[in-house]
């Protein structure tokens, strides 16, 4: 299965950042779902562009939605330390979520939503080429891999999804309400490395 194509432009994008800003433009202006009407902001993603390792969360918080910015609350703060604790940092990887609105009372995304919403993160990560993927949650593992298996079914193990490896591990806002699956975390996360400093460009 192909990674559906997103017209962004009708004039020659003749270059990677003309690209990409673009794709920015067209989510920014996006009302393929009814998400438009509640967002403050879209929160299309941060980071590295050319990123070897990319972060898919599940849709933005309010705190997400207030400054336009993927896991900037306490979530981000764990999701920040977890990526540390590999040795690496924010900067060097790049971070975006299935959905690029905040569901109302940060609701679960509905199937509709994630329909209208994936092909601006399967064009994200066309363009970056991340060597691996990691996808933080239920709803960001069965999106990328295409699947209704549950969580359990889908962590501790390397997937192969959208021309790269794929390592999938808890949501860090999971983790903070069940603290008891951190020791999981870091067996995925130490997964995650592993299989970014084996698969060489």
């Amino acid at each position: 299965m192909g990674i559906p194509e997103i017209w962004v432009s009708p004039r020659v994008l003749n270059s990677y950042l003309d690209v990409w800003e673009a794709l920015q433009r067209e989510v920014e202006g996006c009302r393929k779902c009814s998400l438009w009407r509640s967002r403050r902001h879209t929160v299309f993603g941060s980071g590295d562009k050319k990123a070897g390792m990319m972060f898919v969360g599940e849709a933005p918080g309010e705190e997400e939605d207030i400054k336009g910015e993927p896991f900037v609350g306490a979530a981000g703060e764990l999701l920040t330390k977890m990526i540390g604790a590999i040795k690496m940092s924010r900067d060097e990887v790049y971070i975006a979520n299935v959905l690029k609105c905040r569901p109302p009372g940060n609701r679960d995304p509905l199937p509709e939503e994630v329909e209208a919403c994936k092909p601006y993160l399967f064009r994200q990560i066309e363009l970056i080429k991340p060597k691996v993927l990691c996808a933080l949650g239920r709803v960001a593992g069965q999106t990328l891999l295409g699947t209704s298996q549950p969580l359990s079914r889908l962590r501790g193990k390397v997937h192969r999804a959208l021309g790269t490896k794929v390592v999938v591990t808890f949501h860090p806002a999971a983790l903070l309400r069940n603290p008891a699956w951190k020791r999981l975390a870091w067996e995925d996360m130490k997964l995650l490395r592993r299989e970014y400093d084996g698969m060489k460009l």
